[in-house]
């Protein structure tokens, strides 16, 4: 349901009386029931402003996109970002002073691809994971081991596949946007470099981009299920015995399956190769067409930096995730035993954050052709260098001063 602050659907403005002026804030619909309470309550608890919370379905990408231009937007808002354009734009507000202190607390992977320029831009409200679970039991009857590179990964896939089961889902459109980048990742690359560059124009990635193929090409792939790769309906109802999924899903798995499963990155292919997984967060930032900007930030700064116990609550009352803070992740005791505890210790070792130099235009075209080689059997290496030449344009875009 959305909520806002009396008819007005962005920010309210003005002053409330005792507590200070009005901040709109903003979040995507958590599908997590008790979410958009604990929100509320946060929100209400605090004593400076009068906060209006408001839950946004829909595109929410697209909808604070469009608000950011506006003066109808929101004060403070959550955001798979901010993007580089917004950035570049002066859309969003310098948010590195409020982490005096505290920054090497938050976890490197995710905050980095909300910083440019040596400046933070939002914070980090929790990690998010990409994970293959798999079905031990399935694995056991047909004496396959978990896979420790992406060639087992194939076999096993194959191995497990019978007339009711299939090895392996990786979303109904055969993989390329649940895995996107991260084989890339696995091969020992990546797609962008430290300095801005391409980082797959080698002979690795079409290697690993053909592997992928072959999984299609066998028929191990479960394709057309009642829910995509986000929940994990498929894996826990037995039509697959493994499934590219997301951290959110492991309590629903284990109230399921109880022990019966286990969590590993993509694994490694090739000699230069390793285990990769994506990491990412949505974080906490102020518009700068606020008229409130600075309240805006002190209230970021008390909820999601000072507010301790709630960024814990946050992140494992709900859903299932890890806090962004290192010191509140090693602390969490629902992340310290079995399948959990081995995603917290594979988002430190293999975790990979998308660039924010990755831009929606480079994302879009590796995408394409990655779902021509899986789908279509495009030759890899040919799509790659198209690929390649749109990316190098878009990193020569990003690099030019606005």
């Amino acid at each position: 349901m959305l909520t806002a602050c009396g008819s007005n659907t962005g920010r309210g403005g003005g002053d409330s009386g005792g507590k200070g002026p009005r901040l709109a804030q903003w979040y995507h619909q958590y599908g997590e029931a008790g979410t958009e309470q604990a929100v509320k309550r946060y929100a209400a608890a605090y004593d400076k402003a009068d906060v209006a919370v408001q839950w946004r379905p829909g595109n929410y990408d697209e909808q604070t996109a469009a608000a950011l231009l506006t003066d109808s937007g929101p004060d403070v808002f959550e955001v798979n970002g901010p993007s580089l354009d917004q950035i570049r734009g002066g859309q969003v507000v310098d948010l590195t002073d409020l982490f005096e202190g505290v920054r090497k607390d938050f976890n490197p992977a995710v905050l980095a691809p909300k910083t440019y320029d040596g400046k933070i831009w939002a914070i980090p409200q929790v990690v998010d994971m990409h994970l293959l679970y798999y079905r031990k039991s399935l694995l056991d009857d047909a004496g396959v081991r978990p896979p420790e590179s992406l060639d087992e990964l194939v076999d096993a896939a194959k191995a497990l596949t019978t007339k009711n089961v299939k090895g392996l889902f990786l979303g109904n459109d055969g993989g390329a946007g649940a895995l996107g980048i991260t084989p890339l990742y696995a091969a020992g690359l990546s797609s962008v470099t430290a300095d801005g560059e391409v980082g797959f124009d080698d002979p690795a990635a079409a290697r690993t981009l053909g592997k992928l193929r072959r999984l299609y090409a066998d028929k191990s792939l479960l394709l057309g299920a009642p829910a995509d790769w986000a929940d994990p309906s498929a894996f826990v109802q037995e039509l697959t015995a493994m499934q590219w999924c997301g951290l959110w899903a492991l309590p629903a798995v284990k109230k399921e399956l109880g022990d019966d499963f286990g969590v590993l990155a993509l694994p490694a292919d090739g000699p230069d190769g390793r285990p990769a997984l994506p990491v990412g967060s949505y974080g906490a930032a102020v518009s700068a067409r606020s008229d409130h900007k600075k309240e805006a930030k002190d209230f970021l700064k008390w909820l999601w930096i000072d507010k301790t116990e709630y960024q814990e609550d946050f992140a494992l009352s709900y859903g299932f995730h890890i806090p962004a803070r290192l010191s509140l992740a090693k602390k969490a005791g629902k992340l310290k035993e079995g399948p959990a505890a081995d995603a917290v210790r594979y988002s430190n070792e293999y975790g990979y954050a998308e660039p924010l130099l990755w831009t929606p235009a480079s994302r879009t075209a590796y995408q394409d052709a990655l779902s021509r080689v899986i789908k279509s059997g495009a030759d890899p290496d040919s799509e790659l260098k198209s690929v390649v030449r749109t990316v190098r344009a878009e990193l020569a875009r990003a690099r030019k001063k606005p």
